[in-house]
């Protein structure tokens, strides 16, 4: 079963500062159709204004990876770290029993943008952690990079749940098969470009629920990043 989730049905919100889409219920888009597909609970693409950011706020049983599309943003948490995260790079942070964090864009110019994505985790109570690994863009070239999984596998950062997260870069005659194992589904977003999947057309900020399939089929990229998730099925 596919289900189609077009990006201008995403929740939006416009603070000035921070412009932001929605794909699941956040903050003060609520919609009982779109509250998290399995374990994956919230992607939001935000743009970040020059000299902006989120100030210092707590998070608490959370998966938290960040994916920079363009510009910076400027991260600092109660654990001591100090990081500036740039494209090409996977940010995990998990949230554990409770860590604050802040995320500026310290540029003077450039507006951050960014995927912020939240993934339940296996357990409660875990001990914070950080991590972040950059990913040459070559690695990602007409085929899918593995960038979190639950052990660190091929130098993905390590996220404490059952998912795997991909990314993928795709024009022309560029092609790739996902195989999905048994009780598992797949939840694909368009980062950007406009690509085929299992012969959904998708553009940037679409995304496609794919349920009781055999693979994820992708092809007839233009210009396209995709991020895709091997999920288990609920």
């Amino acid at each position: 079963m596919l289900i189609k989730r077009p990006g201008a049905e995403r929740g939006f919100a416009d603070h000035g500062w921070l412009r932001s889409f929605h794909s699941f219920s956040f903050a003060d888009y609520f919609d009982r159709k779109h509250m998290h597909f399995g374990p994956l609970r919230v992607i939001n693409e935000d743009w970040v204004a020059a000299g902006t950011g989120f100030g210092s706020h707590p998070h608490k049983d959370m998966e938290i990876v960040t994916y920079i599309l363009e510009g910076e943003l400027t991260h600092q948490d109660s654990m001591g770290h100090q990081e500036v995260i740039r494209p090409n790079e996977v940010q995990r942070m998990s949230a554990g029993t409770g860590v604050f964090h802040s995320e500026f864009n310290r540029h003077p110019s450039e507006t951050c943008h960014l995927l912020q994505i939240w993934i339940m985790p296996n357990a409660a109570n875990l001990t914070p952690e950080y991590e972040q690994t950059a990913f040459d863009p070559a690695e990602k070239r007409g085929k899918l990079r593995l960038v979190a999984s639950p052990n660190g596998t091929e130098g993905s950062v390590t996220i404490h749940t059952d998912a795997l997260l991909f990314a993928g870069l795709f024009n022309a005659q560029e092609h790739a098969t996902h195989r999905l194992s048994k009780n598992r589904m797949a939840y694909v977003h368009v980062v950007r470009g406009n690509i085929t999947i299992n012969g959904e057309s998708l553009e940037a900020g679409d995304a496609l629920m794919l349920r009781d399939e055999a693979a994820v089929e992708i092809s007839d990229g233009k210009n396209a990043e995709i991020l895709l998730f091997d999920l288990p099925q609920d």
